[in-house]
């Protein structure tokens, strides 16, 4: 169930956030990659937002049928961490494209070029964003200061921003596709969106 809109006047969103693991999914060892995401996106977004949390194995098949079960429940957005390197059992990438209607290369152009600022490592994440019907899915490193690093970017000590996250593209690609009007706290996030594009805010 959909929850109200705040007296704000802010859209309520539905977010899938799904963890892909096979030891944490089996209870090997505590699943940290949906609370991070979880509390990321109740610290930069005003909306009020539902979540609908997965945590499943490193299968495909399985991956594929969470995606679209999330988009068909009406999730705008869908975030994924975990299963996006080149181990024999990472698929996510391979999963998410099998849904997808259109790809969005540029998010997983960025997520690179931000964790390369940090490991070598970076070029072998294989992370990917689709859109599917009116859902924006986008695929996350697995380790929660990554996950954050990629949303938000780089900043310098005055908190002046270096290198822009993904997330700032994220609201007005969910309006170009007809989801809700999201709107992100500027301390953690600046949405970027074009004047024309900007709503303003009800009192």
């Amino acid at each position: 169930m959909t929850e109200p809109q705040t007296a704000q006047g802010f859209d309520p969103v539905r977010i899938g956030i799904v963890s892909v693991s096979d030891r944490a999914s089996t209870g090997v060892y505590e699943d940290k990659g949906l609370p991070a995401l979880q509390d990321w996106l109740t610290r930069a977004l005003h909306n009020p937002i539902t979540f609908e949390p997965r945590l499943i194995p490193d299968e495909q098949d399985r991956i594929s049928a969470t995606l679209i079960e999330l988009v068909d429940a009406g999730c705008s957005l869908v975030l994924t961490t975990g299963g996006t390197g080149p181990a024999l059992r990472d698929v996510t990438p391979e999963a998410t494209l099998a849904v997808a209607h259109k790809e969005m290369p540029g998010f997983g152009e960025q997520m690179r070029q931000i964790s390369l600022k940090f490991v070598p490592t970076a070029i072998l994440s294989r992370q990917v964003a689709v859109v599917r019907g009116q859902s924006l899915i986008i695929n996350l490193p697995g380790q929660p200061k990554a996950i954050a690093e990629t949303l938000e970017g780089l900043k310098d000590a005055d908190g002046k921003q270096i290198v822009p996250g993904i997330f700032a593209a994220v609201p007005y690609c969910v309006d170009l596709i007809g989801g809700p009007y999201m709107e992100t706290r500027d301390e953690v996030c600046k949405a970027f969106r074009p004047k024309s594009a900007v709503r303003p805010l009800t009192p």
